[in-house]
């Protein structure tokens, strides 16, 4: 079947056309349009992984699949805006926690709450040599986005946002996770935007570890099953 894909700002503009057409199969995910978009568009190839894809005027993920029909839209993260900067990231390099509270950091900025998690080498459970971070990238930058946009709705004062994940093995005492909130002021919401960040993305992002110690290793799986609502907005925060 023939998909009809509407291109907007950046995308766009590499494109040279407002809409492209891409043949595709009848059981074609998200992720696979784009690969197909890669191949027959390689001006737009680069632009991909941070794009985010809309499917009938709602934002879809890497497994969504395509019908006929359906109404495609593709364009870079918007929330925010162009006056706030915003990082989202999955990566297996170590977090500079410097480089990121600089690069959320504008000149009207007077405040940056952090969270860093870090791996912990004992609890009163077992003891842990070494965490093993796996991501399902795609999804869990988009979603990484989603909190953002949140964040936004709750604490309009917000000005930059970043949530970095690391993956891979990580020795005991290195950084596993990161979010960044700066404001103008420490009151304009900063701390509560940073932990409803990290309380948040322990919910919606894909993100597992295993945990390795002298006793063995397990994988640590969450007890949070996302609702049809967490495709679209976030319900109600309880602090």
């Amino acid at each position: 079947m023939r998909i009809d894909v509407q291109l907007f700002a950046t995308l766009r503009d590499r494109a040279g056309r407002k809409a492209i057409s891409v043949e595709i199969g009848d059981t074609t995910t998200v992720e696979q349009l784009l690969g197909h978009i890669a191949a027959a568009y390689p001006a737009l190839a680069p632009a991909l992984p941070s794009a985010i894809v809309a499917v009938n005027q709602e934002f879809a993920f890497p497994p969504t699949l395509l019908h006929t029909g359906d109404e495609v839209a593709l364009f870079p993260p918007v929330s925010g805006g162009a006056d706030y900067p915003e990082v989202f990231l999955v990566t297996a390099d170590a977090i500079d926690l410097n480089v990121l509270v600089a690069q959320v950091t504008l000149p009207t900025t007077g405040a940056v709450c952090t969270f860093t998690g870090a791996v912990r080498g004992k609890s009163q459970e077992r003891e842990t040599v070494q965490l093993d971070y796996e991501a399902y990238t795609p999804m869990a930058e988009a979603k990484m986005r989603q909190v953002a946009r949140e964040i936004r709705a709750r604490w309009p004062k917000v000005e930059g946002i970043a949530m970095v994940q690391r993956t891979g093995q990580l020795k005991v005492g290195q950084f596993t996770v990161l979010i960044a909130v700066s404001a103008g002021h420490r009151y304009d919401g900063v701390f509560e935007a940073a932990r409803y960040g990290i309380d948040r993305l322990k919910e919606i992002v894909p993100v597992w570890k295993k945990e390795i110690g002298p006793g063995g290793e397990e994988w640590i799986e969450g007890h949070y099953h996302p609702a049809p609502a967490d495709a679209q907005e976030a319900p109600a925060y309880e602090p």
